[in-house]
């Protein structure tokens, strides 16, 4: 079983550099300036394990207990972000976990997570996670309210605000979903100008959109499904329902 694991994980991975090769090359860019995050939300510690084998280092997690739990069965040297949706009253354990929070939605939530960090004798770096497309089934900043909140949140002491992210509609035609990573770049670039210093990280493109993604300027990609497999939902809905 592990040696099939690691086989299929091995397929699934090279397709995937090649994919993100590809893209780079259309938008001409350098593959190096585009950084494959692994999604590993319901996967066992033994996958990531054979993940990391293969030479991938960041993982992202979308709830704080299932990441609580996983984390210390997993090889020390990886690097673990918060991606999924964040409740204030796990914002404690969100900080001592992961190095990253993606997912910061509001000014109350970006002061409860500098709250924690000051406690915690740490500067926590984080990106805001923008609703580009204003799907009520989804979390983040409406992107006027993002700009109107921008200096508050730059202002706290114990976090850096790194870049922007966003989770995309699905769409069978990735491209048309295009619009909304350009509009996310674009934000990002408005967002530079309000603040006067460079937001190094665009966190957007997940298996489905990821090409599209990368030639509208993504540096950061989240990958699950085309990396590990279609997930089993059934056994983790319950779960799921907590954080996102």
């Amino acid at each position: 079983m592990w040696l099939t694991l690691g086989m299929d994980l091995a397929a699934n991975l090279n397709q995937l550099q090649k994919r993100i090769e590809a893209a780079c090359q259309r938008a001409g860019r350098d593959p190096s300036s585009v950084t494959l995050q692994a999604v590993s939300k319901s996967q066992l510690p033994e996958t990531v394990r054979a993940a990391a084998d293969l030479g991938l280092s960041l993982f992202g997690e979308n709830r704080v207990q299932e990441a609580k739990a996983k984390i210390p069965q997993c090889p020390g040297h990886l690097r673990w972000h918060m991606i999924g949706h964040l409740q204030s009253n796990k914002c404690r354990d969100a900080v001592q976990l992961f190095e990253m929070i993606q997912s910061v939605d509001s000014l109350p939530l970006a002061q409860e997570i500098d709250k924690w960090a000051g406690k915690q004798a740490k500067t926590l770096p984080i990106l805001l996670e923008v609703n580009i497309a204003g799907e009520s089934s989804k979390f983040g900043y409406p992107p006027g309210r993002l700009l109107s909140e921008l200096e508050q949140i730059n202002a706290l002491k114990k976090i850096e605000i790194h870049g922007l992210m966003t989770v995309a509609p699905w769409a069978a035609n990735p491209e048309k979903v295009r619009p909304v990573f350009r509009q996310l770049r674009q934000l990002k670039e408005q967002c530079e100008q309000l603040l006067g210093a460079p937001l190094p990280i665009l966190s957007m493109g997940m298996s489905a959109d990821f090409e599209v993604a990368i030639e509208e300027g993504a540096t950061l990609i989240r990958v699950g499904t085309a990396l590990f497999g279609e997930r089993s939902y059934a056994k983790t809905r319950s779960a799921e329902s907590e954080d996102i």
